[in-house]
């Protein structure tokens, strides 16, 4: 295929920051979820807290993710402008779709499957990366396993050394900590799903002859897509948020505190190791944690389900939906 002529890779690269928008307004509600259900701060308050350390998360983080995206998934070579338009038409299209119903599914995964079925409607399997989809295929369920471990492991830590207290100390107390967890959540959203956006942007420029004869990530990629996320979280949606923050399960800002703190530390280690995961997996893994070590029957269990049924068929539908979009422009082209 003929490189691109600068109008279509600039709208190609708009494509991809539309995707880091709609990222940023599905999963606002992961970061905010649980400040908001605890009632310590409202949802307006609450979004543009979220936003600020979306945005500056890139001064906190390297760029392992954006790597893993751009050459860990699907082989690099194999890459044009087609099978990034039919990675993000299948990830925004199924967005859009769980976003419109309330479902908590994964963004990420959405992209990671939109990836891997316009790969292979290109090049066969042969194209996939088997090292980098198995290590982030296992994130699907290893992620909100870690997050419910620590989040039953800092409440029950907390519960035991604040038995004497007063509940309305500890409420007092873990209403004004959980401005911190909150924004160490934040960060991590920032940190591990902007990187996404900016793998496939520079994978792009990659294939296009943009970046030389080595992969990197410009820096002016990091900041619009970060930014890009940002004033997507500024437009989340709360419908997502009322489903994580107290369909799952009601939360005392002290189980938040526990539940956010426990997200924040599986992200930060997942991007340290450049591993793409779920914001929502981790998240919603942390408030069952949560929810169980009051006893199991807290946790709407039917809700948590349908939450677990969205993840396992997102990575499928957004592939066919990618390969869709893969071949429906090697009509037009």
């Amino acid at each position: 295929m003929s490189p691109l002529a600068l109008p279509l890779l600039i709208g190609l690269i708009m494509v991809a920051l539309l995707f880091d928008f709609l990222n940023g307004l599905h999963d606002a509600a992961n970061s905010i979820a649980t400040i908001v259900s605890t009632r310590v701060l409202r949802p307006h308050y609450a979004v543009f807290w979220a936003a600020f350390f979306n945005f500056i998360a890139f001064l906190f983080f390297g760029l392992q993710v954006a790597q893993t995206i751009g050459t860990g998934i699907i082989d690099a070579s194999a890459v044009d402008a087609r099978v990034v338009f039919g990675a993000l038409m299948g990830a925004i299209t199924w967005n859009v779709i769980t976003w419109a119903f309330g479902i908590p599914s994964s963004s990420s995964h959405a992209l990671i499957g939109g990836l891997v079925g316009a790969g292979v409607a290109k090049n066969g399997i042969g194209a996939i990366v088997w090292g980098g989809l198995g290590k982030t295929g296992a994130a699907i369920f290893v992620s909100p396993l870690i997050g419910f471990s620590l989040a039953l492991l800092f409440i029950l830590i907390v519960s035991w050394m604040l038995v004497r207290a007063t509940p309305f100390a500890v409420d007092n107390a873990f209403r004004t900590l959980q401005f911190l967890s909150a924004s160490l959540y934040s960060l991590g959203h920032g940190g591990n799903d902007a990187q996404k956006t900016m793998g496939i942007i520079a994978v792009l420029l990659y294939s296009q002859g943009h970046l030389g004869s080595e992969f990197h990530v410009p820096f002016w990629v990091v900041i619009v897509c970060q930014l890009a996320m940002g004033l997507g979280t500024l437009f989340g949606g709360w419908r997502i948020v009322h489903t994580m923050g107290s369909k799952i399960t009601r939360l005392t800002p002290l189980q938040g505190f526990c539940a956010e703190t426990g997200g924040a530390m599986t992200l930060f280690m997942a991007t340290g190791l450049g591993i793409p995961v779920s914001t929502t997996h981790t998240i919603t893994g942390a408030i069952v944690g949560v929810g169980a070590a009051r006893r199991v029957s807290a946790v709407r269990w039917n809700i948590a389900g349908s939450i677990v049924i969205a993840w396992i068929i997102t990575m499928p539908a957004a592939a066919v939906i990618g390969a869709f979009f893969y071949a429906l422009c090697t009509l037009f082209a």
